[in-house]
């Protein structure tokens, strides 16, 4: 069947029309204003619940079948058990037990403990995910296998689509580490404790149904509640939602990598010579090995100049938290918790805020936390000689990552990309990126290990470091010397065939991830 397509705003061509529905292409950053109102699930009534407020069954497949699953239905998940994940599978296990065929799964985010639901993908009871999907599940999708054509989204994008009414839930199955049996729920407590439950409000409130499925049912009231039980219909008691040792990690390490080294130390003098790191500065950064070395150096510069950053935004880590404790940050603001001593740190720091994406990331909204933000450390699969940026395929073409809060994040004022040169030889930065996730007029300044590239479009940013002895070149110049050194890339060759469409932060269509020729 032909698609029609038209070329957006950016370039890229895009269909008009995705899984059976009208789409709008990308019309530029904050080019596009939605019209209409949101989206509300059916209005419920307190006569069809108990009384007493015990809304526990017997089981998730007793709940899945109070809620009428059926055929075609969209199913939604959150990641916060990430992969010790004993849940999300359960569900599509039970589903294709009952015979229920081309379910949509909507989760936050995918891992590699989700990899068997390819079984289910093939047996049809999975029509498609919109979500990301990493390793076997995107290879899955590039090579073509899946029914129905992937959506991603950031983060924020998500929560924008079920407000919007883009996506409605049907069902949403939310695993939490705590919970009463009236459906409040928290993320902290119990052998299964994630931190906080940042990316499941939005399921919550705009859901058809909702079932919490806990393996820590408390007495009421669950407190503090970040899923509230008003909008849950039922509560599911298991033994065990997840693996423990693989929901946190015991501790996330620094790289120990030279060349990653540096780039965290360059990364650092750059803020600090710039005069973006200040005091009172609000700050977020990542959880990578590179992210964390450049929170240490960051903690240092900071106690050194006796200065205090207002806030960070997380995922929290345990430098983080640590800023936090020795007074070098005031507020932890946070949608999810990378370590344990980031879910410690919740539950005992009144200034460690759980802090959901609803509120965080939701460009459809009165505003939000990212264009707050002064400083926005964030990573790339590859960047072009336009600063555009790609963090959903590799320049082999496979679709294997998730978009993330990457693109939201891009609205911050100073968006930073400590990258590599080259990654296994094969240079980061490009003619042009494979897959557009991001514009290049919102990306700032690309640090390698062999030198900084400012975007021309940031000539404050430039006038600001003249002079400072750091190791300044343009974009081509590095492009130039990676390829020096690894050579020129071999383009992937793709099919006319979409497999997957590339969400902007407004809902719209910024490229598509065609089929791999293999």
């Amino acid at each position: 069947m032909t698609v029609k397509t038209v070329i957006n705003a950016a370039g890229r061509s895009v269909p008009l029309e995705i899984n059976g529905q009208p789409v709008v292409p990308f019309k530029g950053v904050g080019k596009y204003k939605p019209v209409g109102r949101k989206y509300s699930p059916p209005i419920p009534t307190c006569c069809d619940y108990p009384d007493d407020g015990n809304k526990v069954v017997g089981s998730l497949a007793e709940a899945l079948q109070k809620c009428g699953i059926c055929n075609g239905m969209t199913i939604s998940t959150h990641h916060h058990l990430r992969d010790g994940d004993l849940v999300s599978n359960k569900v599509f296990e039970l589903a294709s037990q009952m015979g229920i065929k081309d379910l949509v799964w909507f989760p936050s985010a995918s891992f590699p403990c989700n990899d068997p639901v390819i079984k289910y993908l093939d047996d049809g009871t999975i029509n498609r995910i919109e979500g990301s999907m990493n390793g076997p599940l995107g290879r899955y999708v590039s090579e073509g296998k899946m029914r129905g054509t992937a959506v991603l989204r950031s983060h924020g994008g998500r929560v924008q689509a079920i407000q919007d009414g883009e996506v409605k839930i049907d069902i949403a199955v939310l695993a939490a580490p705590t919970a009463d049996s009236f459906g409040n729920a928290k993320g902290t407590g119990g052998t299964s404790a994630c931190g906080v439950l940042g990316y499941a409000k939005t399921d919550s409130m705009y859901a058809n149904n909702v079932i919490v499925v806990t393996d820590n049912l408390i007495d009421l009231p669950c407190f503090p509640m970040e899923i509230e039980g008003n909008y849950v219909d039922y509560v599911v008691v298991v033994d065990k939602i997840g693996i423990p040792e693989k929901i946190v990690s015991g501790t996330t390490e620094i790289t120990k990598s030279p060349d990653r080294l540096l780039i965290a130390d360059l990364t650092a003098s750059f803020l600090e010579k710039s005069g973006i790191l200040k005091d009172g500065v609000a700050i977020q950064a990542g959880a990578g090995g590179t992210s964390l070395a450049i929170a240490v150096f960051v903690h240092k510069i900071l106690k050194n100049k006796g200065w205090k950053a207002r806030f960070g935004f997380g995922g929290s880590t345990k430098y983080m938290v640590k800023m936090l404790e020795e007074g070098q940050m005031g507020y932890i603001l946070d949608a999810q918790a990378f370590d344990l001593d980031s879910v410690a740190s919740i539950e005992r720091n009144a200034n460690h805020i759980p802090y959901p994406v609803y509120n965080a990331y939701n460009y459809h909204s009165k505003g939000n936390l990212t264009s707050m933000m002064d400083i926005m450390i964030l990573g790339a699969t590859e960047v072009d000689l336009n600063f555009n940026g790609n963090v959903v395929t590799h320049s082999d073409g496979y679709l294997l990552h998730g978009i993330g809060g990457w693109q939201n994040c891009l609205n911050a004022r100073n968006v930073i990309l400590p990258i590599p040169l080259f990654r296994d030889r094969i240079p980061v930065i490009v003619d042009e990126v494979t897959t557009l996730c991001g514009p290049g007029e919102l990306i700032d300044v690309i640090i390698t290990e062999r030198g900084i590239a400012i975007n021309p479009l940031r000539q404050d940013l430039i006038d600001s470091v003249k002079g400072s002895g750091l190791p300044l070149k343009t974009i081509r110049e590095l492009k130039e010397e990676a390829e020096k050194i690894c050579g020129k890339p071999q383009k992937p060759d793709f099919e006319d065939n979409i497999v997957a469409a590339v969400k902007w932060i407004d809902g719209t269509v910024i490229d598509v991830v065609r089929k791999l020729k293999i």
